[in-house]
């Protein structure tokens, strides 16, 4: 399905919000729900042009000469990088990449590190909330109670699920499992071989996963012209007994890391709320 019509019943809402994330009173131009799509006429839309510093962790300005050669819509093998979107192909206006979802009141490339689709990874390793004897959590609705591995953020101090982006000439099946491994592993306090062993597990453990989502993901980062997409895989531990029973502690990006059940009532970063309320409805678990 391509995101025209996808957009037309999607309506993002983080990628508008009035205050560009981390940075000092940067607002955006404001958009109605009904402008947001680009189908609709606009004639006074004026977004605000930002782009973060260019480093060589990111992709150049526009006003780099060979910005044109940028292989939108294709793998970019120079750079290592798929700048092909999930959603299908995305337009390209006046040289720059299009937001397939719509107007989001910023123009330019934002905080994100590429024009067009910026490509992350989310692994949602779950397991079933236990009582001390060993039994399964069974709540009023009959079903099991079932717990996920969250990350409190350092920037927002929202749950979050511990993920990342996927580096260049990486792969999001290694993204996933080094994320995991750096935002719940403090690997300063871990000796060599138990890292080793500990990856290992990981690695074992990861061979196994069911994709929960791949697609457009409405963040405030978002701009016109530079979006962020993921893949969202849930990694289960039936029996507890694997990465069920890990010692958790915080690492790089999280302040504090730990099972968190799942429930409707969560607050949480982005729209990982959505991620985890399919794998409730994957797992037949309580919501």
């Amino acid at each position: 399905e391509m995101y025209g019509s996808k957009a037309a019943r999607f309506l993002h809402t983080r990628s508008r919000q009035e205050f560009y994330p981390r940075v000092p009173n940067l607002r955006r131009f404001p958009v109605p729900d009904e402008k947001v799509p680009w189908s609709v006429p606009f004639p006074n839309y004026k977004p605000i042009q930002f782009t973060y510093a260019v480093s060589e962790l990111t992709d150049p300005d526009i006003d780099w000469k060979g910005f044109s050669t940028i292989p939108f819509n294709a793998d970019d093998k120079k750079r290592g990088l798929n700048r092909k979107s999930y959603g299908g192909p995305y337009d390209i206006v006046s040289g720059l990449p299009q937001n397939p979802m719509g107007r989001t009141g910023m123009s330019g490339r934002g905080r994100l590190y590429r024009w067009g689709p910026n490509h992350a990874t989310d692994p949602i390793v779950t397991r079933w909330k236990r009582s001390k004897k060993g039994n399964h959590i069974i709540m009023r609705d009959g079903k099991n109670l079932l717990e996920f591995v969250a990350i409190s953020r350092k920037d927002s101090s929202e749950w979050a699920i511990p993920g990342g982006m996927v580096d260049p000439f990486d792969t999001v099946f290694n993204t996933l499992q080094k994320e995991f491994a750096e935002e719940t592993m403090n690997e300063k306090e871990v000796s060599e071989s138990k890292r080793r062993e500990i990856l290992l597990q990981i690695s074992d453990f990861f061979q196994n996963g069911t994709e929960v989502y791949r697609g457009y993901v409405d963040d405030p980062r978002n701009t016109d012209n530079s979006w962020l997409e993921t893949v969202a895989m849930n990694y289960h531990d039936e029996s507890g007994f694997t990465v069920g029973q890990f010692e958790l502690t915080a690492g790089d990006d999280a302040k504090d890391v730990q099972w968190v059940e799942l429930s409707r009532d969560l607050k949480l970063y982005a729209n990982h709320k959505d991620f985890i309320e399919k794998v409730a409805t994957i797992r037949n678990a309580f919501w």
